[in-house]
């Protein structure tokens, strides 16, 4: 469902001219707008959080700017994330360093097959000197959870992962305990190729807000990592202090604030339709290549990275290059493509440019 507008909109002046999507000096949809707005003081907190997270992130962990950016996007959208790669490339450390940036708790879980839903929620516990049953709370209550390989577990433990991720609760004899807030999941997974992997179906990939796909880093980056790793560097910078849960709370708060006009809304929903074959030009053959397009949490998801994306570039308002931006992560794990696709080699991301391309930008 779409909020009503609460921000006033200050236009690109480069992009889309002096005034916010056809909103006049003086009128009264602007007046109403700026009743909302984010202020210059919010904005300048905003600015000041981020760079304190990135500082601290950047200290342990160099390059992976993709990582970096699906990691803070979806904490400040309340989402999400799937990571697939090859094992080695800094998720574990980018998880715990976020962590530590905003003051958060931290649990790992790795899966293996044999691995329970009460070892990810938790369960009771008989106690025979008390004669009671106690609660023991599982690893997922924390602010930040690492699922490493999320695909080596059963479909039951899986689920009963992906319910707490969406409900952000758990169920323990009866009693519903809430999980902390912030609260986000990064769950790794392997190519499916390998040995004793559960494939997760695309009904329950549609539950993380993003999908990133990591690469090995640039040579000198291993450079960098080599040289840092032996003169002992890496760390959190001097004089740089770790935010606190409370400030990722505001950072949520002012994420959700972000404006978005009518007509970015009707270009989402656009891009949305024409994945499933309509859109205002609709692509003639996309039914051979695909054989379930995005669902509307794909437009909700396409809006609240946008919003994230705009604050973070210091915007109270998000432009259709907000949206363009992540547009990858967001529906690569959204669009179901058929056998010939999977055949010909035709990648999620060819279809996602091809939509872009067709739909016209407001």
């Amino acid at each position: 469902m779409m909020r009503p507008a609460v921000n006033s909109l200050e236009a690109d002046t480069e992009a889309i001219g002096s005034e916010p999507f056809g909103f006049t000096k003086g009128d009264k949809v602007t007046e109403k707008l700026a009743d909302g707005m984010i202020t210059d003081e919010q904005m300048a907190r905003v600015g000041s959080l981020l760079d304190r997270v990135r500082e601290i992130f950047r200290g342990r962990v160099v390059g992976q700017e993709a990582l970096y950016n699906a990691l803070v996007t979806s904490l400040m959208a309340r989402g999400h994330v799937l990571l697939e790669s090859v094992p080695g490339l800094a998720k574990t450390t980018a998880a715990t360093t976020l962590a530590e940036a905003f003051s958060g708790t931290f649990s790992r879980i790795q899966c293996t097959p044999d691995l329970m839903p009460n070892d990810i929620v938790g369960t009771q516990i008989y106690s025979y000197e008390s004669g009671r049953f106690t609660t023991q709370l599982g690893p997922v209550h924390a602010n930040m959870v690492l699922l490493d390989e999320i695909n080596r577990s059963s479909a039951k433990t899986q689920s009963a992962m992906l319910e707490a991720m969406q409900e952000r609760q758990t169920s323990i004899g009866g009693r519903i305990y809430r999980l902390p807030e912030p609260f986000m999941v990064m769950a790794t997974q392997n190519p499916l190729e390998e040995e004793g992997t559960y494939v997760l179906p695309e009904a329950q990939m549609d539950r993380f807000l993003m999908k990133e796909i990591l690469g090995y880093p640039e040579p000198n980056e291993e450079v960098d990592i080599l040289t840092r790793t032996a003169e002992d560097s890496f760390g959190r910078p001097a004089g740089v202090e770790p935010i606190s849960t409370d400030d990722i709370l505001f950072l949520q708060a002012m994420t959700r604030k972000v404006y978005v006009d009518s007509s970015v809304a009707a270009y989402i929903v656009a891009i949305i339709n024409t994945t499933r074959g309509g859109g205002p030009r609709p692509i003639a053959d996309i039914g051979q290549r695909v054989t379930v397009g995005a669902s509307p949490r794909g437009g909700l998801a396409l809006m609240q990275t946008a919003q994230a994306r705009a604050l973070q570039a210091g915007r109270n308002y998000i432009i259709p290059d907000d949206v363009k931006e992540l547009r990858y992560p967001v529906l690569r794990h959204r669009i179901v493509r058929t056998y010939d696709a999977l055949a010909s080699g035709i990648t999620a991301e060819s279809i996602i440019d091809s939509v872009f391309n067709v739909v016209p930008t407001p």
